[in-house]
Order: C-alpha cells, then structure tokens, then sequence
C-alpha cells in the first residue's frame, strides 16, 4: 500500500437466511449439489453450465448462472467447493453482474435430533463503488431470491418420494434437409410466430440484452380456448440452441423448462430437438382435470399438448429451411 494511500475499510453486507426441512441431510444436499437440476428446483434459475470441474480439488467447479434478479435475467460466473462429508457448499462469483461489485456465500446444511435438517444460506456482498440504492436493490434481490431458493428446495426434498411421478421430460424430433442456420432463424424469430405458426395465437417479444429474450405468448388449443405463459430464453447462436424457463406455467405444473437444439449429421441434414422438462403441480392437476384425475393422466395429457405444439413448430421450421435450401 503506498504511503498515503487510505486503506478500504467498507465491509461487506452479510445476510443469513434459513429454513428447517422434513428430509435427511444428504437428500438436500445432492439436490443443491446437481447444478444441472436447479432449472426445475429453484424458481428464479433459468439455466447453469458448468465450465470446469475438478473433482480431485475438493469438487471445486467453475459455474456460469443465469437467474431472474429483480425481474430481469442476470448471469454471472461462480466458483464454488463442495464438500459432502460436512454438508456445506462455499460459492464465490467470480465475474459478477453489475451493480454487483462481489458476491459470495456459503450452503450448510445440518441435521437435528429431531431427524429434520437445517438448511443455511449465508451470503456476502458488496455493491459498485457501495452505492447505497445499488446495495438496496442487491439487498432485495437477495432476500427475495433466497427465501424463494429455500421454500423450493424444502418443497423439492420434501416431496423426493414422489420425485419419479410428477418430474419427467421427453423430446420430438425433425430431421431437416436444409441449414442449421436457418432451422436457428426460426426458432430465435419467436416474435414471427403468430404469422408462422397455427397455435400461436399471440406473442410479445422484448430482447433488452442480445440473447436473452423475454416472451408473453397466448397458445390456441384444438378445443378453441387460449392458455397465457411466459418466459425468458437464453439464445446461444454460436452453438444453435436456445434454453428457456416458462415463469407462467399452466395450473397442471409447477416447472416447465426446456431447449431447442440443432445438430448437423453426417449426411449433410440437420436434426432439430426439442426438449422437455416437466414438474406436475398435483393439487393443480385436480384443480384443471378433476378430483379423480391421476398423475400419469396428466403426464399423458401434458405430453401430448406440449409434444403437439413444439413437434408443430419444428414442421414448420423443416417447411421454412427446405424452402430456402430449395431456392439457394
């Protein structure tokens, strides 16, 4: 530190929230542990990759994050350690959204006599240059989003039992004869739809940030009626495929996420998938299908509306690059 330099002083802002879960340790921990299931666990995650992993340094990964923060998608990158033998995981972003200057925190998971577990979430932040209405808005959105984060993970680990029932996911598939890039084009131009697609009755598209897109969209079903759901989509044109989180689901579910990804083949045809992961509500099944209504009544009827509209969608996209590729 140079002579007369003044030493920083300011701390950062500490938070604490918790909450008491009827599972077993381990349980809660594996479901905060598996990155790859936070989409259909916590409700402001919309996606994670991991970039490393290296498990032979105390399972130290290196994430990037994309959640809803003061309903707005924001993504940072994260380093953190797990370490099952105590139940804790430490998290540290790395390169962090503005207005966060640093960000970090702490899991700690514990079990009680009573055969329950105690599930901590600890974190530590600090705001660009401690601007005090930045530090307000972090402030809420980490209240906000951690009490949100332990209510679904209590519900998740609750309800693990029941997991294999109401949790399942699928694909439908097109095999195209023409451009991935245009097979993208399609599906990136969701703005387009209601021109281009049947069952689209209605939808809004912002894209404030390029690559995350924000839909309000009314789907038209065979019966007539209009079903309102929205979303946030991650679009990643490099490697032609789009994630996305629908933020209003349908009365049936509680999760419904998903991507569209486009792969060429040996055969110079591209294929098209789209994917589906689906967590059924089940007070809400009854509530639109009946009191007698089943689980694997509805995963049927779900599988069917929603494998109806995107198998839809990628005919359409198959008809709208054969075309082009015809004509080139």
């Amino acid at each position: 530190m140079a002579p007369n330099a003044t030493p920083d002083t300011s701390a950062p802002h500490v938070t604490e929230h918790a909450i008491t879960v009827a599972a077993p340790p381990a349980a809660v921990y594996d479901l905060v542990a598996d990155v790859s299931g936070w989409p259909q666990v916590f409700g402001p995650t919309v996606h994670v990759e991991v970039l490393e992993e290296a498990p032979e340094s105390g399972g130290e990964q290196l994430l990037r994050i994309w959640a809803m923060a003061n309903e707005q998608v924001r993504t940072w990158t994260s380093r953190r350690v797990l370490d099952p033998a105590s139940h804790t995981i430490t998290f540290r972003q790395v390169v962090s959204a503005a207005p966060v200057a640093s960000m970090g925190g702490e899991w700690r998971i514990e079990e009680h006599d009573d055969g329950r577990t105690r599930v901590t979430l600890l974190h530590d932040y600090r705001a660009i240059d401690d601007d005090p209405a930045a530090e307000q808005l972090i402030e809420q959105a980490v209240d906000r989003n951690s009490r949100a984060e332990l209510t679904a993970l209590k519900n998740a680990a609750e309800l693990s039992r029941s997991r294999e029932e109401v949790h399942f996911t699928f694909s439908d598939s097109e095999t195209i004869a023409g451009a991935a890039g245009d097979v993208y084009a399609f599906l990136d131009r969701a703005d387009l739809w209601p021109e281009r697609l049947p069952h689209v009755a209605r939808l809004d598209l912002t894209e404030d940030e390029q690559g995350i897109q924000h839909m309000d969209m009314d789907t038209r079903s065979p019966d007539g009626s209009t079903h309102n759901t929205t979303s946030v989509r991650v679009c990643f044109p490099d490697r032609q495929s789009i994630v996305y989180k629908q933020l209003r689901v349908p009365v049936a579910m509680s999760v419904h996420t998903g991507r569209w990804v486009i792969e060429p083949q040996q055969d110079g045809t591209v294929r098209a998938t789209s994917w589906h992961t689906v967590v059924l509500d089940p007070e809400g099944v009854h509530t639109a299908l009946g009191p007698q209504a089943t689980l694997a009544e509805a995963r049927d009827l779900v599988r069917k509306a929603l494998g109806t509209n995107s198998s839809t969608t990628l005919r359409y996209a198959k008809e709208y690059a054969e075309g082009l590729h015809a004509g080139s």
